[in-house]
């Protein structure tokens, strides 16, 4: 196992890694919206959270050598589920053409109030 923790994330608030790398296969932790410097956007909109979270996984997957083109499955949590067309195109500009399997978890309350949390599992390049 190789575990990943790279400045240009977030660092763990908790016991765990960014990620973890097994068999060629990347597993990243739940990401929040909280910026690589430790600012929290919790007061942000959701879009704006999303983005973060966005931005926080290319950096993960750049720091496992890999690429969102390579992510194979991710979970979302949406703590209110009427924000979820804002999510969900913000998403897809993200990955383009690329479809990676995908749940969504309406839930609430996420930690630290935030809007938006995701998870993903990619394969290395």
């Amino acid at each position: 196992m190789t575990f990943i923790e790279t400045p240009d994330a977030p660092k763990p608030g908790g016991h765990y890694s960014q990620a973890v790398i097994h068999n060629g296969l990347i597993f990243i932790s739940g990401i929040l919206p909280i910026t690589p410097d430790g600012r929290k956007l919790n007061d942000a909109t959701v879009a704006e959270q999303t983005e973060q979270i966005l931005a926080n996984l290319d950096a993960i997957l750049t720091a496992s050598d890999s690429k969102r083109e390579n992510v194979l499955k991710t979970s979302v949590f949406i703590a209110d589920i009427e924000h979820w067309s804002e999510v969900n195109r913000l998403y897809a500009q993200f990955f383009g053409e690329h479809r990676p399997a995908r749940s969504v978890v309406p839930c609430s309350p996420l930690h630290y109030g935030f809007g938006i949390e995701l998870e993903a599992v990619a394969i290395l390049m």
